[in-house]
């Protein structure tokens, strides 16, 4: 069931004009804040924060709160409060730093385009049940990105970046070109990096995340053995029956015969 949680407010500004809110008594919401475009400054509880393309700012309830957006730029952010005790009891499972950089996921935005068109719907159209998961997606979603971009993570976040990119398109044509692409890095720097901090090349982890998916797709798909292989970035099942064989111990037909 769904813990209680509010959406207050949600929507995306474009500021060319320059803009100010001062900050006069306590916030009484949640509020998230990112920036996508120019750079600004924030005020929390007379802290001043420089904002950036990128920067994230996490702010709760009883905090003061202030932005200043000169004018001369084109600056854009999305933003939105809110409030309940789904809210609290996230908040308060782990640090949440006031600001962080993160990256400027397309997926991430995508999410909160779709609160955001949500609750431009009126009072009887919207679901508030919807809006609710949203949000709950949002906050885990910019949990994660914090934490992956955060200077205590024992991994370099380039080794990050590659891993999603991987996770992404590894039922393609993946090439070790593009991953190494994905995160500014040469070739041979993105080989030698990703094997010393994951513990694997970067083909194994590739083909781990095929291996899942084929799983899957034997479990509860009706497709054949050889569609499978392709589906899931094999390429054909020769390829398919020899990876799945060597990490199974067991052919991909007596594999499905047994479930």
């Amino acid at each position: 069931m769904l813990m209680p949680i509010h959406i207050g407010f949600c929507g995306y500004s474009h500021h060319t004009r320059g803009f100010y809110s001062q900050g006069t008594s306590r916030l009484e919401q949640y509020l998230f804040r990112l920036q996508t475009e120019g750079f600004g400054e924030a005020t929390v509880n007379k802290k001043k924060l420089a904002i950036q393309k990128g920067d994230l700012l996490l702010v709760k309830p009883g905090d003061y709160y202030e932005l200043k957006i000169d004018s001369g730029q084109s600056s854009g952010d999305y933003h939105l409060f809110c409030e309940g005790a789904w809210m609290d009891e996230w908040w308060g499972r782990s640090p949440k730093p006031t600001i962080s950089r993160i990256e400027l996921d397309e997926k991430l935005l995508a999410l909160w385009q779709h609160i955001i068109v949500e609750k431009r719907r009126p009072s009887f159209e919207e679901n508030k049940e919807l809006s609710g998961y949203l949000l709950q997606a949002l906050c885990l979603y910019l949990e994660r990105a914090v934490n992956e971009t955060a200077q205590s993570v024992s991994r370099p976040y380039a080794v990050t970046k590659m891993m999603r990119y991987i996770e992404e398109h590894a039922t393609a044509m993946l090439k070790i070109e593009d991953v190494a692409n994905s995160a500014g890095l040469s070739v041979s720097r993105a080989v030698h990096l990703f094997k010393s901090s994951v513990g694997k090349t970067i083909i194994e982890y590739a083909q781990e995340i095929r291996l899942s998916t084929a799983i899957n797709q034997m479990k509860y798909t009706s497709m054949t053995l050889e569609h499978i292989a392709e589906n899931c970035g094999f390429g054909n099942y020769p390829y398919f029956y020899r990876v799945f064989k060597k990490k199974y111990g067991i052919s991909p037909g007596e594999y499905r015969r047994q479930e």
